[in-house]
Order: C-alpha cells, then structure tokens, then sequence
C-alpha cells in the first residue's frame, strides 16, 4: 500500500494517540529505576544476583546483531564459538560505519571485551566453560536443534534464533529434551518483545479495528541486481584454510558452500518461509489471539534463479534449490469459529526477490479500522467512514473515547493536525525486541521462573516458536505438494509423533 507522506504522518498520529492512555502506564514507569523501557513495559525488573553467564553460539550475520544488542546488566558473556574464523573475528570489531553489528570491544569496552574466550565450535565451549548457565544461538537452521540439545544435555538454558529447528520432529525433541532437564527453552520471534507490537495488539485485542477478516503481509526484495543477494556470499580464504571436508562434515554441512551460503538450500535452511515468513506469520497469529491456523495453500518457484534468458549469466546459472518467490494463503479461525464455520480470517503472505516496493510488514484490515505495521518500526491507524458518511481510509484521523458500554469507539476528528496526546506519546527510537527477549530470558533464569507466559514465563517458549515452525514449513509442503493442507491438532502436541513432514496425507 502506497501513501503519502502526509497520510503516513496521519497514521503514526492515530496509532500514536490510540495507544496513549496505554503508553501512559509504562512511560511514567520507566522514570523509577528499571533497567530499559521493555523491563518497565513487561514487567519484569533486573534479575537477583549477578547478571547470568552465557556462551554465543554463532556469530555470523544474526549472531552479530544479538551480540550488539546483547544486555550487559543481565547477561555476562564469558565465551563465543563459531567454526568459521571470520566471524570470530567479526563478534569482536563488528562491521564498522553505522552498522548495527557494531563489535563486542565497541559495545563492552576492549578490555572487557578481550577478555571473553572464543572457540572454534560448541562442544569445546561447553567443555571448558562448566559455569556457563545460558547459551545463544544463532547458527544455520538445520544445527540448530543439535546444538540446542547438546547444550540442554549440558545443562544450560537454550535461547535459539528462529526457525526453530529444521523440522517439527526436532522441535519436538528439543522441547522433550528441555523438559526432561528442567531447563528454559526460549526461541527468537523477537515481536513477542516488540513494545510496538504489543501496543498495537492490545488495541487489536480492545476490538478497535472490529471484526478482523484479512491481514496482507509481505517480505518484498529485489535481488536481481549483480551483486545485491546479500543471501549469496563468497568464500574467506581463512575459512576456507581452517575448515576442511572432515571439519565440515563433522558438523552437519556437506561442502563450504552449504556453511556460507545455507539459507538458499533445502538441505541446510528453510527456505523464504522460515527466513522472512516465519516472522509475519508470527505476527498474524499474535494479531489473532495466538491461535492455531485451519488450512494453508500457495505457489512457490525458482522463477528468477536458474531460468534461461533471464538476469546474468552467473544467475541463470545458480544451483539454489529454494524458491525465490512464494505465494501463500492461510485460513485462520475467527473467535465465533467453534460455532460457526463461517468465521473465518484469510492470511496472505507474499515474498519475491526481483522488487522492493513494499519491504515488509502486514497490514490488518477491520470492518472498523486499518492497521499498518511498516518494517518493524512503526505503526499507522485509519478508521473506517460510518454507513451515513461512506467516508473512511487514509485520510481519516480519530479520536479514542470510552464508549457508554466501556468498549472503545471511534469517532473522525476535525483537527488536521497531530492531537495533544500524540504529541506527547512518542517513546522514542522503537526497538525491534531483540535486547528484550534476551532481558528477559536471563531474568526468568535468574528468577528460576519456569511457568506459562500468564505467570511470567517466556513469551516466546519452545511451543510457540514450534507452532510459527508449523506454519512456516507445512506452507512449504503446501507448495510443494501443490495441495491445501488441513493443520492437525496432534501436530501443535510435543508429546505426539505425529509430524507434518511425514505425514502420509501431505506426501503420499
């Protein structure tokens, strides 16, 4: 959806007033002493004691952004690993200029930051760091459920990025494994962080946009450019000196190239779905209560990479085995589903590798209002025009009152202008939530607070990130098959066998 400046400014307006009152609560409590804006928002403070001792695990392109938004007052990073020299040497100087990946010795200090020890893997971490009491990892999808049980099996609470794991089968194992050992188990949708999300959800949750019957979401890029896949990388000829085919091997990866370059092959990632989809379909769910999806069907194909005629020669020639564009659309249950079949939300997902037009984010279209939420960082309101009127759109500015029934209602203003209370209701630079899961699983570690999120637990433990891992690959077997596939109950269970990716109704 294309706007203009001024209605854009329209919608931070709106958003930002509708989510005054609620903004209210927390910024005057971020005034007291708490450690960042997501403990006051979340409610949770420092964590007893010292802050918890962790080991990084992989500290390539996402490992190098948690590391720069790593909390030192919760966490003390005592040791880093990864196999590939490189990016040990990154998780220290960063990537210099205005990159997010700024280096352990610009964002702890050189002294500090010298004193962490690095490794060329994890199990020479585990084996020399015994007092390690948490690990982050951020390797490629198909280790991540080794390693994560590797460290369970250690004894260390697990914090891994999405995609959860490379199948259903693994996640459920790692959730088996972290009960069996007692241990946290936390997994990296960081929107269950995202204090910009949260607003938004709640006004959501308020009914402010009434009945929700669609939500768009897209994760658009343009890749065709020589040189612009920032998925396709060369190879460091230090990599290349310490890392042989039996080092590889021993650790999951047939050649260099599936370690480098693991996100474009089915063998070591997951594909569009589970590197940028996962996130908008976790997003969806959340807008929607949380709830489980009904059905998923879509296209997906290798309509630019490997096609004769089309971009380089170096492209048409490319071996990548995942799709390069996907198309997907989900049937989500309304809150009256249980009665009535009817009551259905469609979900539409869309990420394409020859245009950036619309980068990422979703928007949630209601029979009273339109949610936008734009890359993360910010949120745009509309109304929708009364029956009498027949106006409503981008244009329209609101206003957020107590209805006589305490339901909240809305009503156009007159003012062209942003109102008083949106002036005053901007917190500042958004964080994506990063910084504030990783707070919090340290503080629930530090707290010995292992419960559900309505008795604050995780918010994003091992059974919600299996449940985004569900809908992200079963939308990939739905593609694949060319087939609508109906989500079973027993799937969303870790105590049941049954998995989508052998499931002989999707393969035959």
């Amino acid at each position: 959806m294309q706007l203009t400046p001024a209605q854009q400014q329209i919608g931070k307006d709106n958003f930002n007033e509708a989510a005054f009152t609620r903004r209210s609560l927390f910024v005057g409590a971020a005034a007291v002493a708490v450690p960042s804006l997501g403990a006051a928002y979340f409610k949770y403070g420092r964590p007893e004691g010292q802050p918890v001792k962790v080991g990084f695990i992989g500290t390539g392109d996402e490992g190098s952004v948690l590391l720069a938004e790593h909390p030192p007052e919760f966490m003390e990073i005592v040791a880093i690993a990864d196999l590939r020299p490189t990016n040990r040497a990154r998780s220290l100087h960063g990537d210099g200029g205005d990159s997010p990946r700024v280096g352990l010795i610009r964002k702890l200090g050189r002294e500090t930051a010298m004193k962490i020890k690095t490794y060329a893997d994890h199990k020479e971490l585990l084996a020399k760091h015994p007092e390690i009491e948490a690990v982050v990892i951020a390797v490629p999808l198909s280790q991540h459920a080794p390693i994560a049980i590797d460290c369970l099996n250690a004894g260390k609470h697990v914090l891994t990025e999405k995609l959860m794991a490379h199948n259903i089968t693994q996640c459920k194992e790692m959730i088996r494994v972290a009960k069996d050992k007692g241990k946290l188990l936390a997994v990296g949708h960081q929107r269950h962080y995202n204090v910009l999300y949260d607003n938004a959800n709640d006004l959501i949750q308020k009914g402010l946009l009434g009945d929700i019957k669609f939500i768009r979401a897209q994760w658009h890029r343009n890749n065709s450019f020589p040189g612009r896949d920032s998925w396709q990388k060369g190879f460091a000829k230090e990599d290349v000196a310490e890392l042989g085919a039996d080092r590889l091997k021993e650790f999951g990866y047939a050649n260099m190239n599936k370690l480098i370059n693991w996100r474009l092959y089915n063998e070591t990632g997951g594909g569009l779905m589970a590197e940028l989809g996962s996130h908008q379909l976790d997003a969806a769910s959340i807008f929607l209560g949380k709830v489980k999806p009904i059905a998923v069907l879509g296209y997906g194909g290798k309509n630019f990479y490997g096609v004769k005629g089309i971009g380089t020669e170096e492209q048409q020639k490319d071996d990548r085995d995942i799709d390069d564009h996907v198309y997907v659309t989900f049937e989500f249950p309304g809150p009256h589903y249980a009665e009535d079949k009817n009551d259905v939300c469609i979900v539409t997902y869309s990420s394409i590798s020859t245009n950036r037009m619309e980068p990422y984010g979703e928007t949630v279209f209601g029979s009273r209002g339109t949610l936008i939420m734009k890359e993360e960082l910010e949120a745009m309101l509309y109304k929708e025009g009364s029956a009498a009127t027949g106006a409503g759109g981008v244009d329209q500015r609101l206003y957020v009152l107590n209805g006589s029934d305490g339901q909240p209602v809305l009503k156009a203003s007159e003012s062209t202008g942003p109102s008083k209370a949106a002036a005053v209701a901007d917190i500042g630079k958004v964080s994506r939530g990063y910084t504030e899961e990783m707070e919090h699983f340290a503080y629930c570690i530090r707290n010995n607070i292992n419960a559900p999120i309505s008795e604050g637990g995780l918010r994003c433990p091992g059974e919600q990130g299996m449940k985004d891992a569900i809908m992200a690959l079963t939308s990939n077997l739905a593609m694949k098959y060319k087939k609508r596939i109906v989500f079973k109950d027993e799937w969303f269970d870790p105590a049941s066998d049954l998995v989508p990716e052998n499931d002989p109704e999707i393969i035959g």
